[in-house]
C-alpha cells in the first residue's frame, strides 16, 4: 500500500491534534459539571448540544444526509461513540483527569493493531516504534501499582476499547459519505439513549452552569468533527499515535481549572508521547516525499 500525500498526512495530523485538543477541553469541563449534576445528565447534553448545532448546520440538506449506504454501521460507530464518552465520563469523580487519560490512551495500540487485522493497512516498522514508544511513555505517566490502578480504571479501559471501535469504524466508512452522516446518528443515538435516563436523574441547571452545559455541546461536536474527517483522509495508523497527546492536554487542564499539578514522572511520560508522535509523523512525511521507484 502506498503512503498517503504529504498534504493529506499533514491534514490528517493537525485535524487529529485539534480534535484531542478540543475533546480533552470537553472532558475537562465535564470533570466539574459531573460533580454537581449526575452523569446521564451531562452526557445527554454533550449529545443534545451537538445533534442542535449540526441540525442548524444543515438546515434544508439533512434529508440527503440521512440517506445512508451503511445503516449498520453507523449504528455501531454511534454506539462506540457513545460508549467512549460515557465509560470516560462516568471515571471522573473517582480517577484525576490526567490519569483517566492516560488509562484510556492505550486506544492507539488497540486502533493501530485493528487497522493491520481488520482494514489490512500496513503495520511497518515506524507505526509499530512509534506506538511502543507512546504507550512506554503512558505507562510511565501511569506508574502501574502507584495507586492509579483500581475498580475506577475499568472505566477508561472500557472508554480505550469503545474509541478504537468507533474510529476504526470511521476508517471503514471513510470517504464514502460525508462526515455529516456520522455526526447526525452519533448524535441521534446518544441523544435517545442518554435521554431514557433523564426523567429519574434530572436536576435543575443553575444559571451559571448553563454556559458550561452548552460549551460542552460546543466542544464535542468540533471535536468530533475533526476526528471523523482526520480518520477519513489519513490511515489510523498514522494518526492514532498522536492522540496520546490527551495526556499532556489533560495534564493542563487539571492544572490550570484543578489545580492538579503533574509531577516529574508525568512530564518525562508526556515528553516520551511528543517525540513519539513527532517520530512517526516525520517518518510519514519523509515516505510520502520519496519517489515512487
Amino acid at each position: 500500500m502506498s503512503s498517503p500525500p504529504i498534504s493529506q498526512v499533514t491534514r490528517g495530523v493537525a485535524l487529529m491534534i485539534l480534535a484531542i485538543f478540543f475533546f480533552t477541553a470537553m472532558d475537562a469541563t465535564a470533570k466539574g459539571l459531573i460533580e454537581r449534576y449526575p452523569a446521564p445528565q451531562v452526557i445527554w447534553v454533550r449529545f443534545v448540544g451537538q445533534l442542535l448545532l449540526v441540525l442548524v448546520i444543515l438546515r434544508h440538506h439533512l434529508g440527503p444526509v440521512l440517506r445512508t449506504r451503511f445503516p449498520v454501521l453507523h449504528f455501531w460507530r454511534s454506539a462506540s461513540q457513545f460508549g467512549a464518552t460515557t465509560f470516560f465520563f462516568l471515571s471522573l469523580p473517582h480517577i484525576g483527569l490526567a490519569e483517566a487519560t492516560a488509562i484510556a490512551d492505550i486506544n492507539p495500540v488497540l486502533i493501530t493493531l485493528g487497522a493491520a487485522l481488520f482494514l489490512g493497512e500496513k503495520l511497518g516498522p515506524r507505526r509499530i516504534a512509534g506506538v511502543v514508544v507512546a504507550l512506554i511513555g503512558a505507562l510511565i505517566v501511569i506508574r502501574p501499582g502507584a495507586g492509579v490502578f483500581s475498580w475506577a480504571a475499568i472505566l477508561p479501559l472500557f472508554c480505550a476499547l469503545s474509541y478504537a471501535t468507533s474510529a476504526l469504524l470511521t476508517r471503514k466508512i471513510g470517504a464514502q459519505e460525508s462526515v455529516w452522516a456520522s455526526m447526525v446518528y452519533a448524535a441521534l443515538f446518544g441523544t435517545i439513549v442518554a435521554g431514557a435516563a433523564l426523567p429519574f436523574v434530572w436536576q435543575p441547571i443553575a444559571a451559571g452552569d448553563i454556559w458550561l452545559f452548552v460549551l460542552i455541546g460546543c466542544l464535542g461536536t468540533v471535536a468530533q468533527l475533526c476526528i471523523i474527517r482526520s480518520f477519513s483522509i489519513t490511515e489510523a495508523g498514522i494518526v492514532a499515535p498522536f492522540a496520546y497527546l490527551g495526556i499532556v492536554f489533560a495534564t493542563f487542564w487539571g492544572a490550570v481549572l484543578y489545580d492538579q499539578w503533574p509531577d516529574r514522572w508525568t512530564v518525562i511520560g508526556a515528553l516520551v508521547i511528543v517525540a513519539a508522535g513527532l517520530y512517526v509523523w516525520h517518518r510519514e512525511t519523509r515516505a510520502a516525499r520519496a519517489p515512487k521507484s
